[in-house]
C-alpha cells in the first residue's frame, strides 16, 4: 500500500464512521430515496428485505410499507439505536455489508441505501450473495440533492465567487480555499455505479435515474450540509466558517432566510441485479 493509498484509507474510514456524531440530525434532514426507486429494485411478492448500512431508518420507513418484513443492519450504535426506537416492528442488527449475522439464503432483497460505497465492495458483494436465496435481489441506490441541478450549481458559484472575492457579503480570509469546491466536496465525490465484476454470482445491473423536487428553507438547507461526511470531519473552526459563509449565500445571495424555500432538485441513481 503507497502512502496515498493508505491516507485515503484512513479518510474513508474516518467518514464513513462520522455519522454517528450527528445522529439526531441525520435522522431530521436526510431524506431516503423515493417510493418509486424502492418499488422498482423490489420484485413483486417479496418476503425479508435487509436495509443494509440502515442508518437511522430513512429508506427503513418506506420499506415497512412495502414489504412483510425487515431487517436493518447498521454498524453505528447511535445510529442503529435511532432506528430501533422509531421503527419497533424492525429488526435491527449490528453488522456491515462484510459480515452480515443472517443465515445464509434466508432473505429475498439485499438493498443499500447511500451506503454501498462506504464498503468493500468485493467481499460486500460475497456477503449479500451468501445471505441472499437463490434469485434474490441486490438492489443499490443513492439520493441526494442533485449536484447538476440549478440551484445546487448556482450555489456552488456563488460560493466559488466569494471565496475567489468576485463577490463579497462581510470579510473574507485571505487565500480562502475555493468555499463551493469545498462545500460540494468536488474532488472526492462518490461514485454513484454499482459495478458487477464478470466472474461474479450476479448479473450485470440494471440502472434507473429519478428526479423530483424537495422545497427546503435555509435551517433545513443548512441542516442537510452538516450531515454530509466531509463536514462533519472539518476542524470545528473551519467547519464554522464554511457554514456561516453558507448561510451567507443563501440569505445574501440567494434571499433564501426565514420562511422562504428554495426548490432544490434531488437525484436518484438506481441499480438492481439478481443472483444468476
Amino acid at each position: 500500500m503507497t502512502e496515498g493509498d493508505r491516507d485515503g484509507s484512513e479518510q474513508n474510514t474516518r467518514r464513513s464512521g462520522s455519522f454517528g456524531a450527528v445522529a439526531s440530525a441525520y435522522e431530521r434532514f436526510r431524506p431516503g430515496p423515493p417510493p418509486a426507486a424502492i418499488g422498482w429494485m423490489i420484485p413483486d411478492s417479496t418476503g425479508t428485505v435487509v436495509d443494509l448500512g440502515a442508518g437511522t431508518g430513512a429508506m427503513t420507513r418506506e420499506l415497512l410499507h412495502q414489504v412483510a418484513r425487515v431487517i436493518a443492519i447498521e454498524p453505528d450504535e447511535r445510529m442503529r439505536g435511532i432506528l430501533a426506537s422509531n421503527f419497533p416492528r424492525v429488526t435491527a442488527l449490528d453488522g456491515s455489508g462484510e459480515s452480515m449475522p443472517l443465515e445464509t439464503s434466508s432473505v429475498d432483497v439485499v438493498l443499500a441505501s447511500s451506503s454501498w460505497h462506504w464498503m468493500d465492495t468485493d467481499r460486500a458483494l460475497q456477503e449479500v450473495a451468501r445471505v441472499l436465496v437463490p434469485g434474490g435481489t441486490l438492489g443499490v441506490v443513492w439520493s441526494g440533492p442533485d449536484p447538476d441541478g440549478t440551484f445546487v450549481s448556482q450555489a456552488q458559484a456563488m460560493l466559488s465567487e466569494m471565496s475567489s472575492g468576485q463577490v463579497e457579503f462581510g470579510t473574507r480570509s485571505p487565500n480562502e480555499p475555493d468555499l463551493g469546491r469545498e462545500v460540494m466536496d468536488t474532488e472526492n465525490r462518490v461514485e454513484t455505479v454499482l459495478r458487477i465484476p464478470e466472474d461474479s454470482s450476479f448479473a450485470q445491473p440494471e440502472h434507473k435515474t429519478l428526479t423530483w423536487d424537495v422545497a427546503l428553507t435555509a435551517d433545513e438547507l443548512i441542516g442537510l450540509l452538516g450531515t454530509f461526511s466531509w463536514i462533519i470531519t472539518m476542524p470545528e473552526d473551519r467547519r464554522a466558517q464554511v457554514v456561516s459563509r453558507a448561510r451567507q449565500v443563501l440569505r445574501d445571495g440567494l434571499g433564501i432566510s426565514g420562511d422562504v424555500t428554495a426548490d432544490v432538485q434531488y437525484r436518484s441513481e438506481v441499480w438492481r441485479t439478481h443472483l444468476n
